[in-house]
């Protein structure tokens, strides 16, 4: 009997392990958030979207309009509270947030004030070391975005780890960067390539 008790209980352990590792990302109070401004229609209300994201512990400062919730996601298994995942985002003030966009909040992603972000942009804070060839995919490397005040990303532009949009560069729509953007300056293309520096 005590064997047959040991064995539940060895199952029951590992059911838990499963379950954790496969729920580990939900962020219960970060999807209720979300639900709740997502049922605000696209494009109304924006103020009140960003207070509702500002109910839920993200940093977002006054003055500035998401017009649709992004989408926020995190494969950081140390990022295991709720209070930790919000804290990797930081938006400054008289800020406007395009529809469709997700941050990948592995590491801090650190926006400005006044930065406008297009429709379906992407930011992400994790990729892989190269690995064997084995399996090519190999340890995970978290690194933060920066994008300073006054910076404009054109819709569907990818934002990669590591980077940082200087104050003032624009990125045009449909661009991939890979590379820091200096101040003032416009970029463009995959991978994106400076097309020339603006006025201050």
């Amino acid at each position: 009997m005590n064997d047959r008790a040991e064995v539940i209980r060895s199952r029951a352990r590992r059911l838990a392990e499963v379950l954790d590792g496969e729920t580990r990302a939900f962020y219960p109070r970060l999807r209720a958030v979300s639900l709740v401004s997502r049922l605000v229609p696209l494009r109304v209300a924006n103020g009140l979207r960003a207070s509702i994201l500002r109910q839920a512990g993200f940093h977002i400062g006054e003055g500035t309009l998401i017009c649709g919730t992004p989408n926020f996601s995190c494969g950081e298994k140390e990022v295991s509270t709720h209070g930790r995942l919000v804290a990797n985002l930081s938006i400054g003030e008289g800020c406007l947030i395009e529809v469709g966009c997700t941050f990948e909040l592995d590491a801090r992603i650190t926006i400005g004030d006044r930065v406008t972000i297009g429709h379906q942009v992407i930011i992400l804070t994790a990729t892989h070391e190269l690995g064997p060839r084995t399996h090519r995919a190999g340890p995970i490397i978290r690194t933060p975005v920066n994008i300073e005040s006054g910076v404009w990303i054109g819709a569907r532009s990818l934002i990669l780890p590591g980077i940082t949009l200087g104050e003032g560069s624009v990125v045009a729509p449909g661009s991939v960067v890979n590379k820091d953007v200096a101040p003032h300056a416009r970029v463009g293309g995959i991978p994106a390539k400076q097309l020339e520096v603006l006025e201050p």
